[in-house]
């Protein structure tokens, strides 16, 4: 057998290869529990303590908090899916405090991205959970405003450094009609606990030195995590299809990018840079990505650098005659 075809039979197999790196251990899921909020609990103490000497510490100590506070919204993402945990109650309230950090109300984030998943790629059902990407065609038939809506939308500037703190602090906030009573009656209850939370550090540290603190490693966080978000399926190559061609594994492997980080960005955001392997399967625990990657050639494939992944912010509209994401100034716009 020549080494296609040995491939070939591999691919056809790919789900049974998967299903040996599902399984939680508690030991990895604890202990990453345990690196991620004690030392983002304890940089909290020592920001309160460098506001009296300078806040350019402050700030310098909030970008590591904010690495930190990435890795604990990991940690959610994957109760979520239930891979984190193998008792289906500790994943739910463990994710649910873990998006209390992260200001996230767990269950519609959850309900969205649920939809994601099944939906990527698929340019037939656009627009739950994902970056909000318009076909040339769809440009060109839209009104003027519209058009300046979408330009706005999909500036860098305004969708990965102003609007993810407000997505996170206010939108996640607004109840959606699509969803039912019950997860809008706890998208209310995860902002009153989340008032009460900040009251109570309040009272205790006082408001303005919560918002010193809090604010901008909230926006560090933010800006960073909607990034990686968007990178993951808005990069070249990307594969995008209609629903009669769309295919779940082509999607998961060709659709989600593959992040090859420095070290450090990879421990950060929690091995989410393997995207094409989670989207493959969700229920693969994070700290499980990279070694089915690396034990298996047929999940391996190209990969962006931190600094070749910057080349995606040109990306705005997809191309359905030359099949790929194209910038505004490619479509004659």
């Amino acid at each position: 057998m020549n080494d296609m075809e040995t491939s070939n039979n591999e691919w056809s197999n790919w789900t049974s290869i998967i299903r040996r790196y599902t399984q939680p251990d508690s030991v990895k899921s604890w202990w990453q529990v345990i690196n991620s909020f004690v030392p983002y609990l304890l940089l909290w103490v020592l920001m309160i303590y460098s506001l009296q000497y300078s806040y350019w510490i402050t700030l310098a100590l909030s970008m590591i908090a904010a690495g930190f506070l990435v890795r604990i919204f990991i940690i959610f993402h994957d109760c979520g899916h239930k891979s984190f945990f193998k008792s289906k109650k500790l994943n739910h309230v463990v994710g649910i405090i873990a998006g209390g950090f992260a200001f996230t109300p767990y269950h519609k984030w959850h309900y969205e991205h649920m939809i994601h998943h099944r939906t990527v790629g698929n340019l037939d059902k656009r627009g739950v959970g994902d970056v909000m990407t318009w076909t040339v065609e769809d440009f060109k038939n839209s009104p003027k405003k519209k058009q300046l809506f979408y330009r706005l939308y999909r500036n860098p500037v305004i969708m990965l450094i102003i609007a993810p703190f407000f997505v996170n602090t206010l939108i996640n906030r607004i109840p959606n009609k699509k969803l039912t009573t019950r997860i809008n009656l706890l998208v209310h209850l995860t902002t009153l606990v989340l008032i009460i939370a900040i009251t109570l550090v309040s009272l205790l540290i006082g408001f303005k030195t919560y918002v010193l603190i809090q604010i901008p490693v909230m926006v560090f966080a933010s800006d960073f995590g909607l990034w990686l978000f968007y990178v993951q399926h808005q990069f070249k190559d990307v594969v995008w299809e209609r629903t009669d061609k769309w295919d779940y594994s082509t999607i998961s492997m060709y659709g989600a990018s593959y992040l090859k980080f420095p070290k450090i960005l990879q421990w950060f955001s929690g091995n989410i840079g393997f995207h094409h392997m989670h989207h493959l399967s969700s229920k693969i625990p994070n700290y499980n990505l990279e070694k089915c990657l690396r034990e298996n050639t047929i999940f391996q494939k190209e990969y962006l650098t931190f600094l070749s992944s910057l080349q995606c912010l040109k990306y705005r509209l997809w191309d359905e005659d030359n099949h790929k994401l194209i910038s505004f100034r490619e479509a004659d716009l």
